[in-house]
């Protein structure tokens, strides 16, 4: 096995769940050493997501899953120490991390970062880090949202929010997979804004965005891409196809109504999709498919704001707030 240094890791942690600015601490802390079959990373750059900050907060009455916490899941770095039964060859490759932080401790708010092997992807040396560092959480939750239901090739695919997070990443997914992809955006004036892949977009505030996406596909739509259930489950019992699948991965209200008996009678599937618990083969494949993807140039973010690692309460709190859309980043220094 190859080791770190053995100096101690900056990183963020909470020991308590709140505020970002209530718990949220800077600090070093040990340097973490991989295990058999994991390999410990240099982050660079760190992902936010909104994941992140709920499970800081406690949402939905969770409660710490360990004593101490380094929040994110999601990174890029190089790889600078090995475990037991891992590839010595391994060491000194750059790579995006996925799933640090589900069901673990340590996450990649941190210097350094130990993960199972296979959650290190070979990042391509043209990418940047900051793409690797946007790919994890709504990556692969984009990926399970376009494949989960076989191939997309030939498909007509219906992306809501395609300015968000997993809605971009799904709609250049769909259309690197060969679909022709449809995407809602909320105001006209952010039409503008829409990505290339998208062969076209409508917005939620005209008169008829049911009659609008109609037109593209008078047969309706064969998937769709669903980050608000409880919002437009009538928009698209109006819009789906005969044998379409709603891949959903956030609602609005808890307990969401559905038009049940029309989309029974049109023999829709439902399909709900939590990131943390996709099987273990489905990440490995789209992490596959995601690298694929980017190295083809077929996959872009849109970066936000960058933070370095000791202001991360701001970018927390720049999650938390909402309403803005583009990743959140945390640079660490080196």
């Amino acid at each position: 096995m190859t080791a770190h240094g053995g100096t101690p890791t900056l990183a963020s942690w909470y020991d308590d769940q709140g505020p970002a600015a209530d718990v949220l601490h800077v600090g070093e802390l040990p340097d973490p050493v991989p295990g058999p079959g994991e390999v410990g990373v240099r982050v660079t750059v760190s992902g936010v997501n909104p994941g992140d900050t709920k499970k800081r907060r406690g949402w939905l009455g969770s409660s710490m899953p360990f004593p101490r916490v380094i929040p994110h899941s999601d990174s890029a770095g190089v790889i600078d120490a090995v475990g037991a039964g891992v590839d010595v060859h391994r060491v000194g490759q750059r790579v995006w991390v996925y799933g640090a932080q589900s069901y673990r401790a340590f996450g990649t708010a941190a210097q350094y970062t130990v993960v199972p092997d296979h959650q290190a992807a070979p990042l391509p040396d043209h990418l940047s880090d900051e793409l690797g560092a946007s790919l994890g959480i709504p990556g692969i939750t984009a990926h399970r949202t376009v494949f989960a239901d076989g191939p997309a090739d030939g498909q007509l695919v219906l992306v809501h929010g395609v300015l968000g997070g997993v809605g971009s990443l799904a709609a250049q997914l769909a259309h690197w997979a060969g679909a022709t992809v449809i995407a809602t955006v909320r105001r006209t004036a952010d039409l503008d804004r829409v990505d290339p892949a998208v062969a076209h977009a409508i917005a939620l505030d005209t008169g008829e965005p049911a009659a609008a996406i109609r037109s593209y596909a008078p047969r309706g739509v064969d998937r769709i891409i669903e980050v608000a259930l409880s919002d437009n489950a009538d928009l698209d019992n109006a819009v789906a196809a005969q044998g379409a699948v709603i891949a959903a991965y956030a609602t609005r209200a808890d307990r969401t109504e559905i038009p049940f008996w029309p989309l029974l009678f049109n023999n829709v599937t439902l399909r709900l999709l939590g990131s943390d618990d996709f099987p273990a083969e489905a990440k490995r494949q789209a992490a596959r498919d995601l690298t694929a993807a980017a190295a083809v140039g077929a996959l872009t973010v849109d970066v936000r704001d960058r933070y370095p690692l000791d202001q991360i309460t701001k970018a927390h709190d720049h999650v938390d707030t909402g309403g803005v859309h583009g990743r959140i980043l945390v640079t660490v220094p080196q």
